[in-house]
């Protein structure tokens, strides 16, 4: 299985733009500069894009984690925090903290802590990443019935 992604980058590093475009067409030519990478101007950039990746991905493995130990999720809600830090190699992506919050009915707390731990540690995504990745993982308490 392959996907693609591809950017576009036109002048130089500060006075630049680029566009990033995803092969299914969801990001299509989506604008990102310099000021939208290392400073807040609004709008897209490749950190902000792996750390949605890195929700994604884990939030999809700790579904099916819960699912191996016998439960079903009513809902998994996770956030990826990505730091990026100026080390002497350049820039360098040094950490990801991933806040989830998973509604599970009739959770076994000790199978949600094993299953969430095993998933941030088997994504694919995390499993590419060169960087330091923690997570706090939150089972809601459940309504009353």
């Amino acid at each position: 299985m392959q996907r693609k992604g591809s950017a576009v980058w036109r002048g130089g590093l500060k006075d630049g733009k680029g566009t990033v475009s995803t092969e299914s067409g969801v990001l299509k030519q989506t604008p990102y500069s310099f000021s939208t990478r290392f400073e807040n101007q609004p709008g897209t950039n490749p950190e902000e894009l792996i750390a949605a990746a890195h929700a994604g991905c884990f939030s999809m493995a700790l579904s099916g984690q819960l699912g191996n130990a016998g439960m079903t999720a009513e809902s998994i809600e996770t956030t990826a925090t990505l730091t990026l830090e100026k080390t002497d190699a350049g820039f360098t992506i040094t950490a990801i903290h991933l806040d989830v919050k998973a509604r599970v009915p009739n959770a076994d707390r000790a199978k949600f802590e094993e299953a969430a731990n095993n998933a941030k540690k088997g994504c694919p995504v995390s499993r590419v990443l060169n960087a330091t990745i923690t997570m706090n993982a939150t089972l809601a308490a459940e309504r009353a019935a």
